[in-house]
């Protein structure tokens, strides 16, 4: 998967002032993905966050990436030391960084030809995404692919 970039800006205000940023984005991942991810390791240099572990999904693997990324202070993360079962096929989503005036209903429509399949997103985004009605521009979410 490679490094991510991000708007270094933009994103959920974590860090405080004690330059643990490891540690913290460390623990937000494990609040919000729990065992999902074993013997995660994260480091923080210069912007730049590299994740390490055992995820259960490819799914899983591709939210701690977003969760760490939309950080303000994260300009780039990388995931490729996160593995994921090798029995599992999964197709990647797509991710895709909101613009202003972008809803979930007009990303649907544009994705998925019909702006009512917006709950798709939020479901492959409760992570990131605690509201449907509140993204904002610069915030980097995933599109699934549908499935019949």
């Amino acid at each position: 998967m490679g490094f991510f970039d991000f708007l270094v800006d933009k994103g959920k205000e974590l860090f405080g002032m004690d330059g643990n940023e490891a540690e913290e984005i460390q623990n937000m991942l494990t609040t919000e993905l729990g065992d999902r991810i074993t013997d995660l390791q994260v480091t923080f240099e210069e912007g730049a966050v590299n994740l390490s572990g055992s995820c259960d999904s490819l799914a899983t693997k591709e939210k701690a990436i977003l969760l760490a990324g939309n950080v303000q202070g994260v300009s780039q993360v990388n995931g490729d030391n996160l593995s994921t079962p090798p029995e599992k096929e999964e197709e990647e989503a797509e991710f895709y960084t909101i613009v202003r005036g972008d809803s979930l209903s007009k990303i649907a429509k544009r994705y998925y030809g019909n702006a009512m399949k917006y709950p798709v997103i939020f479901e492959a985004n409760k992570e990131v995404i605690k509201n449907p009605d509140l993204i904002y521009p610069g915030q980097t979410i995933r599109i699934p692919k549908l499935t019949d």
